[in-house]
């Protein structure tokens, strides 16, 4: 079971969390993993899928935001243009983003064989960071087979988190990083609802950490945190079952920002840190013959409610990520040590 940050009572804001306390909360969303582990290779792929229907066919409702643009997903430009997601979510390293994204592709085709044909071709979404201290990215050990493992593993309930999937080598404000989600209730109209986050996190200077309590954990640095370049990134997926449209899903992800702040991250020249939001009350119908069509929005007055959501579960997933994370020793035989060792004295 993950550590999180319930275990250490370190609790992030003031919503109350979800019933798995992760992105799933969010109902449809389902989360994957394929994990590689053999001796310096240290990497994977995790999968974010919005619904368990055909996404190219339904899409949902979608917005990214780049804090800092040091990265090399894939599909953003689309999502900006046209507001919608049109196929699973994959994370990985850095050098696996093309093969991660034919998978995508192969998948969609499989199962929409007029995709660039008699209709549009297809939008894959793509994420990354670079795992290279921990892992031998140069191998290119991710495989198309791996990014379908990771498709056909994805489920509800409770995400495992940490160094599994795409987070497996990753690296967080000097400790051991990876995959962490968390999530917050809230009420609209007498009806309840999600905002779910799921962070790959491989940012932050040995030092900068700072927790809700105010403690500053680090391990053993270098150099100074003031002297030392931030190269990390994280990248950020943000879904909720509130009724936003594209602008409201674009505003709410840059909230993101906030709970990075929280930590003490202030976006260095060399990272890369994205989000990306989606929300499943909208979805689209690729097929739709109408002119016109039918569609619920937030009232713009109640989404600070949304905004405090996204900033409490960022800074909560980041640390998940991290508590959840056993000590490592990766490529070369790096370590990285884990908060969660470290909180324990």
């Amino acid at each position: 079971m993950s550590r999180t940050v319930n275990d250490f009572n370190l609790a992030c804001g003031i919503l109350p969390q979800g019933r798995w306390n992760a992105i799933t909360d969010v109902p449809g969303v389902r989360v994957g993993h394929c994990t590689l582990r053999d001796r310096d290779v240290n990497t994977g792929v995790t999968a974010i899928l919005p619904h368990s229907g055909n996404l190219f066919r339904r899409k949902v409702g979608a917005a990214s935001h780049v804090i800092n643009g040091f990265g090399k997903s894939t599909g953003l430009v689309q999502i900006d243009e046209l507001g919608t997601i049109e196929t699973p979510i994959l994370l990985t390293n850095t050098l696996s983003v093309g093969t991660c994204a034919t998978a995508l592709i192969r998948d969609a085709i499989s199962r929409n064989p007029d995709i660039g044909r008699s209709t549009s071709t297809v939008n894959p979404v793509v994420g990354e960071c670079n795992d290279g201290p921990l892992n031998d990215i140069q191998a290119l050990a991710v495989t198309e087979d791996h990014a379908r493992a990771a498709l056909e593993a994805a489920q509800d309930g409770p995400v495992a988190q940490g160094s599994v999937g795409a987070g497996t080598g990753m690296t967080c404000f000097g400790f051991k990083g990876g995959i962490g989600s968390s999530s917050r209730r809230i009420e609209l109209d007498g009806t309840e609802h999600h905002v779910g986050v799921l962070v790959l996190t491989n940012f932050g200077n040995a030092g900068d950490l700072v927790l809700p309590d105010g403690r500053r954990p680090g391990p053993e640095m270098a150099e100074p945190p003031v002297k030392a370049q931030e190269k990390g990134s994280i990248i950020i997926v943000l879904a909720t079952d509130a009724p936003l449209e594209h602008r409201q899903l674009n505003r709410v992800a840059k909230r993101a920002g906030a709970g990075l702040a929280r930590l003490g991250s202030f976006w260095g020249h060399g990272s890369g840190d994205i989000a990306i939001a989606f929300t499943t009350a909208n979805a689209v119908d690729h097929d739709s013959a109408a002119d016109i069509l039918d569609m619920r929005v937030l009232n713009e007055n109640r989404i600070d409610l949304l905004f405090r959501a996204a900033a409490e579960a960022t800074q909560e997933a980041v640390l998940n990520s991290m508590l959840s994370a056993d000590s490592f020793v990766g490529r070369d035989g790096r370590t990285r040590v884990s908060l969660a060792d470290v909180l324990r004295g």
